[in-house]
């Protein structure tokens, strides 16, 4: 069943059910950059070990979790928050949601508690995709695609239901989707 939604920036790539790519099993991408040059994004349900304090030891009370964006680069390090209001830095993906910013200036925020966890998250490398490889995995049946999601999504913790909760909110038409077992051999 083909995704009838063309992504964008800020959209949501939702898994396959069976999708075998351990980096991408039942997983739900942010859209950062969708650019005729490649694209950006960071899977949102897949939480390391780590929260922020062991990765930047000058914040040593920052009990953030670290997800893991993706296979790229997993020696960087990024974010994507909601609180320009107070960062005012980062590039808009949509609405209320930006990409990156002035590290220094979120680190203090950070430590004088004026950044809640529902309101950043954190990620250790990427997902990034060559020009036209999206759509090509879209017509694969790869992925499904939504632009009509909550930003609320975007910091659920709750990995585990956070696929089935985007899969759900594609509509009826693929809310049956969300009860696939991991195994289709238990089908």
């Amino acid at each position: 069943m083909i995704s009838p939604i063309q992504p964008q920036t800020g959209s949501l790539l939702i898994s396959e059910p069976f999708m075998l790519d351990p980096n991408f099993k039942r997983s739900v991408v942010l859209l950062t950059e969708l650019e005729t040059l490649g694209s950006v994004g960071f899977v949102l349900n897949q939480k390391s070990e780590f929260l922020l304090s062991d990765l930047i030891s000058d914040l040593k009370w920052a009990d953030f979790p670290v997800f893991f964006g993706g296979p790229v680069e997993k020696d960087s390090l990024h974010f994507v928050h909601r609180c320009y209001d107070r960062l005012q830095s980062g590039a808009k993906i949509k609405d209320d949601l930006f990409w990156g910013g002035n590290f220094h200036d979120l680190k203090i925020l950070i430590e004088n508690n004026e950044i809640k966890h529902d309101e950043i998250k954190f990620f250790v490398g990427y997902s990034g995709w060559s020009p036209g490889q999206i759509d090509a995995e879209i017509q694969d049946n790869a992925w499904m695609a939504s632009n009509a999601y909550d930003t609320e999504l975007v910091f659920v913790e709750d990995e585990e239901n956070l696929w089935r909760e985007a899969v759900i909110g594609l509509g009826p038409k693929y809310a049956h989707i969300a009860n696939f077992p991991e195994d289709h051999r238990w089908n």
